[in-house]
């Protein structure tokens, strides 16, 4: 692919020693970074194939969501203002077992196209025909850690073990390693302790990863409980989860002893999902706590039916807001809390920190560019607080993953966006006619 050179930007690295570089320069050489610093530092020797002028114009690692259902998409407003368990028992479950795989294929080509135009280039996927999910994130040059959902109650609990572990050893490391894999038992609630020993065979024998949905609901810790004498953390952590690298969703109700737990877990990450807990009135995680006990927290949009969209920048502002209120501190989460808990914890919350999260040579290149020239970013006195609290998706310019340019000037380059927002109303119509 030759260099590309992006000159002329404010940087937001992500990385403590120098989160913000003026007048700075990246380099992209293939897939990954080889220049990040100060345009006067650049080698006066190096030739471009590419440069990117980016005057008035900020660059942030791209953002990870680190909970998603994409295929959900198709459900977008279709089940709204409902509680939990009914939302799920009543319109979502029913719906779901009418599914077929092009549904999943076009419910993900646009919730991907969304990412990439807001500025998302990783997601954490659970859900059903996932090798559609897969082609779509191939074909598209995003990023995605990608799992089959597990239900180990009623008749399909062993097909799911055997597609949940086909599915790891078919995809994992493809489309130039952007598809990693994991297991997904759903929940407790619908995985019991005899199915989850299954799923950890199973990860011992893979070595990926498991993501779960945790202690999400009132409803969810009490049901668990009544039925085992614990709540779902210790629950799981008896199983043995914990000793498994865990991405956790959710967790919004946890105790003094749940806390204690997770503090020990073998390398967890929580996926914050603030604006479906808000909507599902499912509450306020203590992500202010969390983050200071030292658990590494990322954010994510859960799926586009309980939210309803697939906004990072979106997701980022209610989690600083949303902590503030609960915790009547103005102080909580911080902008460059949130901005670090959407890049370098969300890579950390995936185990790829070690090449995703922060713009730093030698790793991948992932990165999106802001313009900055909009009324609502000026004057610009803090421009951590402005991406947080002011920046809109429509803000985003350019979306580069893996050295690729997916999105340039606001045109996505991978995705045939007319056919796909066809197929996707023509696919979820059918689907609710089913």
């Amino acid at each position: 692919m030759g260099k590309l050179l992006i000159r002329g930007a404010d940087l937001m690295t992500m990385r403590d020693d120098t989160f913000i570089i003026h007048d700075g320069a990246i380099v992209i050489e293939d897939d990954k970074f080889i220049f990040v610093g100060e345009e006067k530092d650049l080698p006066q020797e190096w030739e471009y194939d590419k440069i990117i002028e980016a005057k008035d114009q900020v660059i942030m690692p791209g953002m990870i969501n680190t909970h998603t259902h994409a295929a959900m998409t198709l459900l977008r407003s279709y089940a709204d203002d409902l509680p939990l368990m009914e939302w799920l028992e009543k319109r979502i479950w029913p719906v779901e077992a009418r599914l077929k795989a092009e549904d999943v294929y076009w419910g993900s080509m646009v919730a991907i196209l969304e990412m990439i135009k807001s500025g998302t280039t990783c997601f954490a996927d659970m859900y059903f025909y996932m090798d559609e999910v897969a082609k779509a994130v191939e074909e598209s040059g995003i990023r995605g850690v990608l799992s089959h959902g597990m239900i180990g109650v009623g008749p399909n609990g062993e097909k799911d073990l055997a597609v949940g572990r086909q599915f790891c050893k078919d995809w994992e490391g493809k489309a130039d390693g952007r598809i990693r894999t994991m297991l997904a038992p759903h929940a407790p609630y619908t995985c019991p302790p005899d199915y989850l020993r299954k799923v950890l065979e199973i990860a011992d024998e893979l070595k990926v990863p498991i993501h779960i949905h945790l202690c999400e609901t009132e409803t969810e810790i009490k049901n668990i409980k009544e039925q085992y004498g614990k709540t779902p953390i210790q629950l799981v952590d008896e199983v043995g989860l914990f000793d498994y690298p865990v991405l956790a969703a959710h967790c919004v109700h946890l105790s003094d002893k749940d806390f204690e737990i997770l503090k020990k877990a073998k390398a967890l990450g929580i996926a914050h999902n603030p604006q479906s807990n808000m909507k599902l009135a499912s509450g306020i995680a203590p992500v202010q706590r969390m983050l200071n006990e030292g658990l590494t927290v990322g954010i994510g949009t859960d799926g586009a039916s309980s939210n309803n969209n697939l906004n990072m920048l979106e997701e980022m502002s209610t989690a600083a807001l949303l902590q503030k209120v609960g915790t009547m501190d103005s102080t909580a989460l911080p902008a460059g809390e949130c901005l670090r808990m959407a890049t370098i914890y969300g890579a950390r919350a995936i185990g790829q920190d070690a090449e995703l999260g922060t713009l730093e040579v030698g790793k991948k290149a992932d990165l999106i560019i802001f313009d900055f020239s909009k009324p609502h970013l000026v004057p610009r006195h803090n421009i951590m607080a402005h991406t947080v609290y002011s920046a809109q998706s429509s803000d985003i310019l350019t979306v580069i993953v893996n050295g690729q340019i997916l999105m340039e000037n606001r045109e996505v380059k991978t995705i045939d966006e007319e056919r796909v927002l066809f197929e996707a109303e023509r696919t979820s119509k059918e689907l609710l006619r089913r």
